[in-house]
């Protein structure tokens, strides 16, 4: 089945204007044509297609508890980072599009818009009736603040660096508001996407978060978990179903295998093939690809990881077969760069570099050739709450000793990882996931030498020379070569070693209905209800 998201963006990529957006479920795409071909891995559409094939009617009322794995950076959705607050915030803000199960990008505070043929000129017509959580109508000062404000041109500083690229921000009549680039971004209308809140409530957004999405803000306690409400005044009829919904922090897979056992948690995500065979006789576990790109990340600014050689020795001594068929069941897809297989147009194979299996010689060689035919010793920080990274670390520590480097793992605290790892970078290695948001430079912005994003301290001059190029490249073949040549780079200098996109593998309640699996990271509970059990 083709992919309609990407037909979507290639239509943006060649600017021509776009169409109406009907309801709250046409595509954007919708009058174009399909000119993109198959995707490489599997989309949603057909898990979810099956899922509903057995659902009944949908029934108000009731709750649902959700389990998460990390706690939230932030509920001001212009400075949350984390994917997990993602998928959280997802049910409270909506922005002038959002992505809807399929890969389609759908209007949400907008009911249409339209790009000029330059590329320069966005033309957002705002939706009647869409209320914030407050009650107040959304207007185009709204619009206006928020896309200044997570832009930086309200004061200079871009609290999301993509949107920077915005240069103006006009009102032209109440319903109407035009959004001017300096220079065209094809891969832009997706950040549009960003949360519409309330005129100059970005000081309160943190205490009081306020929005336009199925579900209002309601409490929230640090390391236990975030509860909501449903929004009684959703612009899209008939939505949501529930009355509330708790977010629970689980940060132990024994505890969050002992909660799911007795029936207190209704919904958890990535489940590591074994957990998954446990739970399977008491929840309805199911699996669909995932946006996440695991990996063993190495700092390349600490020795011996500053090596190349070594780098490249490490890429060569795993077997990700085995990691895939032990931590996915065999469900995972095998990478050797930050891409997603799904964007197929940008999309790399390049697994033959360092192949799917282990090549112990070849990792032998190299060691010896850099001085450390003795090996070394390695430490694998990760993050403990999440238990597929927890396993994947412990095959990957037995395949490194095979060549003679002794791994260990640490395994720390989620914040303990965001501050020493990710921001302070005070690691050798490290395995975590990082998701992508469906357009094809998202991950590949992290490597440039600049950006806050690259905690791996990856340094290539000639990526960053070929990373501009991309970005001032409007031609869509042009740009398409360019991506393709920043992920061969990233392989041949081994600059991380890429493992799998893991499956999204999930316990659901037997009487919990009307999930859906999305192509981006969110936990959309909207749709989900509570019936009666099935056996």
């Amino acid at each position: 089945m083709k992919k309609r998201f990407l037909s979507f963006f290639l239509a943006v990529l060649t600017m021509t204007t776009l169409g109406a957006c009907q309801g709250s479920t046409a595509p954007a795409s919708q009058d174009k044509p399909d000119a993109s071909p198959a995707p490489t891995m599997g989309t949603t559409t057909e898990v979810n297609s099956s899922i509903a094939e057995t659902e009944p009617e949908p029934v108000y009322g009731g709750s649902m508890v959700v389990g998460i794995q990390q706690d939230i950076d932030s509920l001001d959705p212009h400075k949350a980072t984390a994917a997990g607050t993602k998928e959280i915030l997802f049910n409270i803000f909506e922005g002038l599009v959002k992505p809807d199960e399929n890969g389609n990008l759908i209007c949400a505070v907008a009911s249409d818009y339209t790009v000029s043929d330059d590329g320069l000129v966005y033309t957002f017509t705002l939706r009647d009736g869409v209320k914030f959580h407050n009650g107040a109508d959304v207007a185009a000062e709204d619009v206006k603040y928020s896309l200044e404000r997570a832009s930086g041109l309200l004061d200079g500083t871009p609290l999301i660096s993509v949107l920077s690229a915005i240069t103006d921000v006009t009102i032209l009549d109440e319903k109407t508001v035009q959004v001017t680039l300096g220079a065209p971004n094809p891969e832009l209308i997706y950040s549009f996407t960003v949360a519409i809140i309330p005129n100059g409530s970005g000081e309160d957004a943190e205490a009081s978060p306020i929005g336009t999405g199925p579900f209002a803000f309601e409490a929230y306690t640090p390391q236990e978990g975030i509860v909501l409400k449903k929004n009684e005044s959703y612009w899209q009829e008939g939505l949501p179903y529930l009355d509330e919904v708790k977010f629970k922090i689980v940060s132990s897979s024994d505890t969050a295998l002992l909660e799911l056992k007795t029936g207190s948690i209704d919904i958890y995500p990535y489940l590591t093939d074994s957990q998954a065979a446990e739970l399977e006789s008491v929840y309805k576990v199911q699996s669909a690809p995932s946006n996440v790109v695991q990996a063993l990340f190495l700092n390349n600014a600490v020795e011996p990881l500053n090596d190349k050689k070594v780098r490249q020795a490490i890429c060569y001594a795993l077997d990700k077969d085995a990691i895939n068929d032990f931590v996915s069941g065999g469900k995972g897809t095998i990478v050797s760069s930050a891409m997603l297989p799904t964007l197929t147009d940008f999309y790399e194979d390049l697994n033959s570099t360092y192949g799917t299996g282990a090549n112990v010689e070849k990792a032998k060689k190299l060691l010896s050739e850099a001085g450390y035919a003795d090996g070394f010793d390695l430490e694998i920080m990760i993050p403990s709450n999440y238990e597929f990274h927890m396993q994947t670390g412990e095959v990957v520590a037995e395949q490194l000793k095979e060549v003679g480097i002794n791994a260990t793992i640490n395994p720390v605290e989620w914040n303990t990882w965001l501050s020493d790892c990710y921001t302070d970078r005070k690691y050798q290695a490290s395995i975590c996931g990082f998701t992508c948001d469906m357009t094809p430079g998202y991950l590949l912005n992290r490597f440039r030498r600049d950006s806050k994003k690259n905690f791996i301290n990856f340094d290539s001059a000639e990526y960053d020379e070929v990373y501009a190029s991309a970005q001032e490249a409007n031609n869509m073949k042009d740009r398409t070569g360019y991506y393709i040549r920043l992920q061969e780079i990233l392989t041949e200098e081994a600059g991380t070693a890429f493992i799998q996109i893991p499956p999204v593998t999930t316990a659901i309640g037997k009487d919990v209905y009307g999930y859906r699996f999305y192509p981006v990271y969110v936990q959309d509970m909207s749709t989900v209800f509570k019936g009666t059990r099935q056996n």
